[in-house]
């Protein structure tokens, strides 16, 4: 519960949904899986940059639990550090999944000299799409003969509608950054999916793990809508494809491979759910390009920025109006120029 409150401090949250939350960690030991997950990923980053030659120390630091990003920004301060590179686990455009994060960069370095940049959004980088095209092929094994007339149903966390038509720098289009991401980079799994496997696979796109009050608008449909209409339309199989999260935590773990899984078993509906990018070698390696490509920007370089078909490149630095907090209007970050 103390996870959750700090999780959702100031958005609003009924007590009793969070007391419903809690319980679905305590079917997987009581925590949540991220900190774990992130260690993994912290160790395969140190392993890529050692194997390139690059000896560089990584910190880590959480939003909303132990080890924090405040104390782990005094660390780096303390260490004799003044310039630091952040890597954010998540992918897309957003306020959620990019300028609070850069809020809570600037909360942290107060009080410190150590000045900040960051890689830029990095969903449609070619590693992290590479690793989503593996694991969908491997899930689509599993389906034994109905992988061939299985759907690709992308999910991703939910948002509230204002949030998600406020994603990204103007001129937005209508549904937002946050949504046109993730249709770019959906489509090009899907693309790819289907040339490995010699057939078209149809796919949607689907989310999860809406919390807000039932009076706002969030993005639609959820999963389990999705599932139980793919079932009526006599669809035989799918294969759940986290492309919304950076690894397997508890929007994964139980809205998928608990809640939606069942749905899909009351509906008749085979279901396999591809792993999210996690510790992945092309997700992992793709990474580390991000940080090289980082730093030769900083040195005043133009190296390539590749992105998949049809995909923007991602800022390094956000307009002021981009993704604005709606609740705090004109709050602090880092990492923004004025647009």
């Amino acid at each position: 519960m103390p996870f959750l409150q700090n999780v959702t401090r100031g958005r609003g949250i009924p007590t009793e949904r969070l007391v419903e939350v809690s319980q679905h960690y305590l079917l997987f030991g009581g925590k949540s899986p991220i900190n774990d997950q992130c260690r993994s990923l912290l160790s395969a980053l140190t392993n890529e940059l050692r194997n390139r030659g690059i000896e560089l120390p990584l910190y880590w630091g959480n939003r909303n639990w132990n080890p924090y990003l405040d104390d782990e920004l005094r660390a780096i301060h303390r260490d004799g550090h003044r310039r630091v590179l952040a890597v954010v686990t998540s992918a897309y455009p957003s306020y959620s999944s990019c300028r609070q994060y850069r809020e809570n960069l600037f909360d942290a370095a107060q009080d410190t000299e150590v000045q900040i940049d960051r890689i830029r959004h990095y969903a449609n980088h070619p590693g992290f799409v590479a690793a989503s095209v593996d694991a969908s092929l491997t899930a689509l094994q599993t389906l034994g003969d109905l992988a061939d007339d299985a759907r690709l149903v992308f999910v991703t966390h939910s948002i509230p509608l204002t949030m998600a038509q406020t994603a990204g720098p103007m001129p937005r289009s209508p549904t937002g950054g946050y949504v046109d991401w993730h249709t770019v980079v959906a489509a090009e799994i899907t693309d790819r999916v289907s040339e490995h496997r010699g057939r078209r696979h149809e796919s949607d796109l689907v989310y999860c793990s809406r919390s807000g009050p039932p009076n706002q608008r969030w993005l639609e449909p959820d999963i389990n809508d999705h599932l139980r209409q793919l079932a009526a339309d006599g669809v035989p199989a799918v294969v759940a494809v986290p492309i919304g999260f950076v690894s397997d935590h508890m929007e994964v773990v139980y809205d998928l491979d608990t809640e939606a899984a069942a749905t899909a078993e009351e509906c008749g509906l085979a279901f396999a759910r591809a792993a999210s990018a996690g510790d992945h070698p092309a997700f992992v390696s793709g990474l580390v390009d991000l940080m090289v490509e980082r730093a030769a920007v900083a040195r005043g370089e133009q190296p390539a920025r590749p992105v998949v078909n049809a995909g923007k490149v991602g800022w390094y630095e956000c307009w002021t109006d981009c993704c604005p907090n709606l609740r705090e209007p004109g709050r602090p970050t880092l990492c923004e120029v004025a647009g």
